[in-house]
């Protein structure tokens, strides 16, 4: 759907245009809808009412549709087990970041009596924004049975761009960036700042970085080098800290500008715009939020095959993905039983393997029966990415979302040209 008001910093500023296209987009879904299943507080519900209430419904899930490994997953593997075991039926609506946050707002802001999303997938800044304007229902997650196989201890788990999670998005997926070369062309990478000026420079239009959120994941972790470690960044965004440091950060992007591809006049919309420069020999680098994209894209043949990921010496970020239930969501049972069955072991496992996902579990295997911690144990490794003990050490916690909006701000006010 199209027409829907872009997001900005303050929410429901929009002309009367876009306000009247929303109206009838949502009016159009509610309308082909539905009426609900009987059940105004499923969390509070025993589950097998959950599950009952669940029975016949259709679940519309919001998420970015870029992956087509992904989206085979949701609809060749999930979206069976989903009819079959509960009879529920999987659609899946493209939409992501803001244009979700969007969308939900705007049907709070108009009064609409449900939503046109019963769940959807969401990363900290997004999940910052919907709990600002008290868009998501909850808290839900501890009413899910494989809520118990989670590993609560883990600290890039229970908190989200630093923001406690406090049971209002289940965790889906856990990944983490890392930067992409490809050996026939790269034999040394630059792992500190000083090294990947010097590369840059000495290699005019071998570089560049996406304008969405894989680029901004990277401008992160720059920001926090430049601010002298993540001692800096934790806790809540402050305007003393993210001035001088953002200033300084966009200078030196601003001074590398002629040596970036066709010198910085554009840069990719997306990383999969990223990856085919990469693949077709344009740029030396690509970058993805997942350490198991490369094996992943490899496969796909959409990378070449001397890809590798590697981590630049000032760390690089690990985060959460989640899956939050809109507010105003019609079919909130069966969004929870579509969630507590994407967190199960089965689901979990399937997807972490190179060849269907890459996407790593958010389960801790100790809390699982001898035998999912068998399979998990022997479970396919990734062989271009660095081990999994190489990416903990180097994992850098996400800041406060304020961080990454006023990033995203500033890089299109001062690199991005009209």
């Amino acid at each position: 759907m199209t027409g829907w008001i872009r997001y900005r910093r303050s929410v429901g500023l929009a002309d009367a245009s876009c306000v009247l296209v929303a109206v009838l987009g949502l009016a159009l879904l509610a309308g082909c809808r539905p009426e609900p299943a009987g059940l105004e507080d499923p969390a509070s519900a025993p589950w097998n009412e959950v599950l009952d209430a669940a029975r016949d419904r259709e679940v519309h899930m919001m998420m970015w549709m870029g992956d087509p490994l992904i989206n085979q997953y949701m609809r060749t593997w999930v979206a069976p087990r989903l009819d079959s075991l509960f009879d529920i039926t999987l659609t899946l609506v493209p939409a992501q970041g803001n244009e979700i946050v969007s969308r939900l707002v705007t049907e709070i802001e108009l009064g609409a009596g449900e939503s046109a999303a019963d769940l959807v997938w969401i990363n900290g800044e997004t999940f910052y924004q919907l709990r600002q304007a008290d868009g998501l229902y909850g808290p839900f997650v501890d009413a899910l049975p494989n809520a118990a196989y989670v590993a609560t201890q883990d600290p890039f788990i229970h908190t989200d761009f630093q923001q406690p999670v406090e049971g209002y998005e289940s965790p889906w997926g856990s990944v983490q960036f890392v930067m992409i070369a490809d050996s026939a062309r790269v034999t040394e990478v630059p792992r500190t700042r000083d090294a990947l000026d010097t590369w840059i420079r000495a290699h005019p239009g071998r570089f560049t970085m996406d304008r969405s959120f894989t680029g901004l994941t990277f401008l992160k972790m720059l920001f926090i080098d430049m601010a002298g470690g993540m001692d800096r960044v934790t806790g809540p965004f402050r305007e003393d800290v993210y001035a001088p440091v953002s200033d300084s950060l966009f200078s030196w992007l601003e001074s590398l500008r002629p040596y970036f591809w066709r010198e910085g006049r554009s840069f990719p919309e997306g990383v999969a715009d990223l990856h085919r420069l990469f693949d077709a020999g344009q740029v030396d680098f690509s970058m993805s939020n997942n350490d198991g994209e490369v094996d992943n894209k490899v496969r796909q043949g959409i990378l070449p095959p001397g890809s590798f990921g590697w981590i630049p010496a000032f760390g690089s970020i690990r985060n959460t993905h989640f899956l939050g239930i809109p507010r105003l969501a019609s079919e909130k049972a069966a969004a929870m039983v579509v969630a507590d069955f994407l967190l199960g072991p089965e689901a979990q496992f399937h997807k972490q393997d190179p060849a269907i996902w890459g996407d790593g579990t958010v389960l801790d295997p100790a809390q699982l029966s001898p035998e999912w911690q068998r399979r998990f144990a022997t479970a396919t490794a990734r062989r271009r990415t660095p081990a999994p003990a190489v990416l903990r050490a180097n994992a850098l916690p996400e800041p406060a979302p304020e961080f990454m909006i006023r990033l995203d701000e500033d890089f299109r006010r001062r690199m991005v040209r009209p």
